[in-house]
């Protein structure tokens, strides 16, 4: 996907958490260990609603910001998850899940912070702290949960 402007921004990642979704509901149903298969039906859950928070930016932010291009974007590393499941979720364990999966946020929330400080306009410096926060909240609630599943 070309990414032009904040909207093509939020756009994006909506599709990579409905992706990562889709990916973990599908290996779910391949995975042995009870544990990771739990692991992977609670990531396709949680997947699924960030992909709909996401989506609700597209249609409350300030207009001004969405059409804002994005011009340092081209020059920060592209996240890529898995190609469509080609080394799929349902042969790793517990822990390679959880180090994949927050490696992924990780990069999602560095993305953010990286457009953060090169945000020009207050609207766009708004949209980009909004989804900054969010994917810095869920990437903690996901720590919270994977370490209260490995305690078990």
């Amino acid at each position: 996907m070309k990414i032009e402007t904040f909207n093509d921004l939020i756009d994006w990642t909506r599709q990579l958490h409905a992706q990562l979704a889709e990916c973990f509901k599908h290996c779910a149903t391949q995975q042995e260990e009870a544990r990771a298969k739990w692991l992977l039906e609670y990531l396709a859950d949680h997947e699924a609603k960030l992909e709909h928070t996401v989506a609700s930016y597209e249609k409350q932010a300030d207009p001004k910001a969405l059409h804002t291009w994005v011009y340092d974007y081209l020059s920060h590393a592209p996240i890529t998850p898995h190609q469509a499941c080609s080394s799929p979720y349902a042969e790793m364990s517990f822990d390679e899940i959880c180090q994949e999966v927050f490696s992924l946020h990780d990069q999602i929330i560095a993305l953010y912070h990286y457009l953060e400080g090169r945000a020009e306009i207050p609207e766009t410096r708004e949209l980009v702290n909004q989804l900054l926060k969010l994917e810095e909240h869920e990437a903690m609630r996901l720590a919270q949960q994977t370490n209260r599943a490995r305690d078990l």
